[in-house]
């Protein structure tokens, strides 16, 4: 049953405030190697049903869910919520061969698709239909940290811009790039990420390093450019449960 495809709306005549009916508790999904199963948890918070479909994807987000291959197995696919009830996700590990040295990042995908007013051919409405997608991330045993504490074994660069370093992504080009070099095997997202160097204070855009890689910051738009002089960085991630954990680090500068 292909109900994605009616797509990210529908459209009437008449833009009207809209909100998602269909609140997820939690802000991303940890599975465990060990567990059977893991159960997300979602409510409806509007006073009419709405029809549901979830799926997982593995990073592409414009994948037909009937064709996506993924070594998991969710239940119910789809389904009906009605008015302030809530509904249980079953995520189930159904793969092997799983990379056991390193998180393997999935998405799931939540798709509302509210009832149709009994009136809406004489009125002039716009219907939204919502999809909601959050980070899944898929632990092996054999990782016992907090992926919150492995944040010291992090480290913080600034180095050549995009003139020299294609893979950066200073839009400007030629100036310096923040970059962050992730030794561990947990993908870390940020929630905010701030450098002051020289004189300055530059914020740059939320984003998340993949196990054993790096990543460049990008400014967020009119954010003043850095300069190569020893910095602080102040930034904050998310922990498994969403909240945020602050703290600083030095920045070495790499000519």
């Amino acid at each position: 049953m292909r109900l994605w495809k009616i797509g990210a709306f529908m459209v009437a005549m008449m833009l009207l405030p809209a909100q998602a009916a269909v609140v997820i508790t939690g802000t991303r999904v940890v599975y465990p190697e060990q567990s059977r199963e893991v159960n997300v948890r979602m409510t409806n918070i509007e006073n009419s049903p709405v029809l549901v479909q979830a799926w997982i994807d593995d990073g592409d987000v414009n994948a037909q869910p009937d064709e996506i291959q993924v070594p998991f197995v969710l239940t119910p696919p789809v389904f009906r919520m009605e008015p302030k009830k809530g509904q249980t996700l079953r995520v189930m590990y159904a793969g092997e061969n799983a990379p056991p040295e390193r998180e393997s990042l999935y998405w799931l995908n939540v798709l509302e698709i509210p009832p149709t007013a009994q009136d809406a051919a004489s009125r002039n409405l716009l219907q939204f239909a919502f999809r909601t997608r959050i980070k899944l991330f898929y632990r092996p045993a054999a990782l016992q940290e907090d992926p919150a504490a492995v944040r010291a074994r992090l480290k913080w660069r600034l180095v050549p811009g995009a003139k020299d370093a294609k893979d950066a992504k200073d839009e400007k080009g030629g100036g310096p790039v923040l970059r962050v070099d992730n030794p561990t095997p947990y993908h870390i997202s940020f929630s905010r990420v701030s450098l002051k160097s020289g004189d300055g204070e530059t914020s740059f855009n939320q984003d998340m390093v993949a196990p054993f890689g790096h990543l460049d910051f990008e400014r967020k738009q009119g954010e003043p450019g850095l300069v190569k002089a020893p910095g602080l960085v102040s930034y904050g991630l998310l922990n498994d449960y969403g909240a945020e954990v602050k703290d600083t680090a030095n920045v070495e500068t790499v000519e």
